[in-house]
């Protein structure tokens, strides 16, 4: 193992040697190393973008839940799920680069989620921008209840910023 790697929580090791193997990078542990760093960065502006934007982290979502989630998979990527409005949601979702075996981006304006969304788990759509994702590391709601509208362009807005955040901590960190 290494410095960054050791770091990273344990359930999390299998993404990140799978993400490096997908990536295009030479299969090293150098590179484990350099996307473990960057997935630690990720993380760390996750949880600091939560409390700048009035979320706070959840345990799991109901899929009949009325509010929206922002989420962090174990690979790094955000998946957007924005408030339920008459049994549909707008689903965003955001590989941020790296994966050469997903898509970069994808968005369903009338997604619905197959179950709950809990930790450790996979998110899975009956209709979204994705079939299924990789575990969930942390699931993020605002604070309090808001207007769907407003809900829905503060999601978009964080969806962004951290998008924006991510991309360039890969440029930082594993494509220097």
């Amino acid at each position: 193992m290494g410095e960054y790697l050791d770091k990273v929580p344990e359930e999390v090791h299998d993404h990140i040697r799978q993400i490096t193997s997908t990536s295009g990078l030479p299969d090293t542990e150098e590179s484990v190393e350099a996307i473990a760093k960057a997935w630690l960065e990720k993380q760390r502006i996750f949880e600091q973008k939560l409390s700048e934007m009035e979320m706070e982290e959840a345990e799991d979502f109901s899929a009949d839940e009325e509010r929206g989630a922002l989420l962090l998979t174990y690979s790094g990527s955000i998946i957007t799920v924005g408030p339920l409005v008459e049994d549909r949601r707008r689903a965003e979702y955001a590989s941020i680069g790296l994966r050469q075996d997903v898509p970069a981006s994808a968005v369903e304006d009338e997604s619905m989620l197959a179950e709950n969304i809990e930790i450790d788990e996979p998110v899975a759509f009956k209709r979204g921008p994705i079939r299924k994702s990789s575990p969930i590391y942390k699931i993020a709601v605002y604070k309090e209840e808001l207007d769907p509208e407003e809900e829905e362009k503060k999601l978009a807005e964080a969806t962004q910023i951290l998008t924006e955040e991510f991309v360039e901590v890969n440029k930082t960190i594993v494509l220097e």
